[in-house]
Parts: C-alpha cells; structure tokens; sequence
C-alpha cells in the first residue's frame, strides 16, 4: 500500500465514507493526513478488517496521524439533499475541520466536487491502495458504528447494535412491526417497502 506516491513536500489527506446504503443513520466521512513513514501491518479497507482490528488501527491512526477530522451528515439532509451529495458534503466538512490545509485530496471513489482550490484526485478502490485513503476508511467506520450504538441505546428495537442501519431482514421486519423511527432515511425506506408502511 503506497503512503505517499507524490512528491515528498506535497501534503496529502485521503478521505472517505462510511454509511452510504443504510436506511437509517447519517452518513460520515473522514480526512486523513498521514506522515511519510507512517506503517502499521494491520493496515487496509476498513470493510475487510474485523471491528477490534479497526479499533485497534483507530487508535493508532489517531495518534500518529498529522492531522484528521471526522464529520457528518444527518438523514434528514439525506432525504433532502440525496445520499451522493450528502456524502460530498461530509467530506468537504471533514475536510474543513483539518488542522492543516493539504495541498491534494485523495478521494476514494469516482464522484467528489471541488473543495476550494486544492488539487483532488478520484480513486476506485482508493482504500485499498494508499495508506491515507484507508485511514479515513478505518475513522469514518468505527465513528459511524460507535454513533449507531448509541442510538441503540434509544430505539433497541431496530438492533442497530448490530446492524447498524443497514437493511437486513432483521432490520427490515422491525421497520414492519414498528414503523420508522426519526433516524430512518425515509427515500431509502421508501424504495425497500413501496407503500407498505405509512412515511409521514
């Protein structure tokens, strides 16, 4: 995995998304500027990573890193806005809260608008390839799921311990039998269910 493939004086953060296909919950994102020997073995997508392997990296991440932020994007702006611009914004508010200005983005992923006039880069499979890229993967990730635990605390019933958010059936059945919570993202819950449960 490649931590800096530019030039050694040029300031990288990578960003990415958590939270993108739940139906319910905020989507997050994470800026990460990592320094040039920075090294961990268990490093990766956070998505093949196991939860106490990307808590331990979290950790690390934190108190190695240069500088990072984590940010996010509520349902409701969700519903409103969409889930790829909801996602964007999260990034450019990640972004925005990073101590330092980076002078290139790294995005993992095809779709980003411009933040400001720093140089960005798109990269599918980004998260798998650059140190930084899978940094913001790993904070955007356990933010999100420590977030979806405690609104478990508030609506139990969805199991959002566990699922957090996304559409499984145990997921889906709850919705059925309960109805949406505030949290639901109303036009995801509306695709799945088309008219079989009251969206108001």
């Amino acid at each position: 995995m490649d931590v800096s493939r530019y030039p050694d004086d040029e300031i990288i953060a990578g960003v990415d998304e958590a939270g993108r296909g739940p139906l319910a919950g905020p989507v997050f994102a994470a800026a990460v500027i990592l320094p040039l020997d920075f090294d961990h073995p268990l490093l990766n997508d956070s998505k093949k990573l196991s939860e106490k392997k990307r808590l331990i990296l979290r950790d690390y991440i934190i108190e190695n890193a240069i500088a990072w932020a984590v940010a996010s994007v509520d349902n409701d702006t969700i519903d409103t806005i969409n889930i790829l611009n909801a996602t964007i914004l999260a990034m450019h508010k990640a972004l925005e809260k990073l101590s330092i200005k980076p002078g290139l983005i790294l995005v993992d992923g095809n779709r980003f608008k411009p933040f400001g006039d720093i140089e960005y880069k798109t990269v599918v499979g980004g998260d798998a390839r650059y140190a930084c890229i899978s940094a913001a993967s790993i904070l955007a990730k356990t933010f999100r799921d420590e977030y979806m635990q405690k609104l478990h605390q508030e609506y139990p019933q969805y199991n959002w311990y566990k699922n957090k958010g996304y559409g499984t059936r145990e997921h889906r059945q709850a919705i059925m039998k309960y109805g949406l919570s505030p949290y639901h993202r109303r036009r995801f819950c509306g695709f799945y269910f088309q008219g079989k449960i009251d969206f108001k």
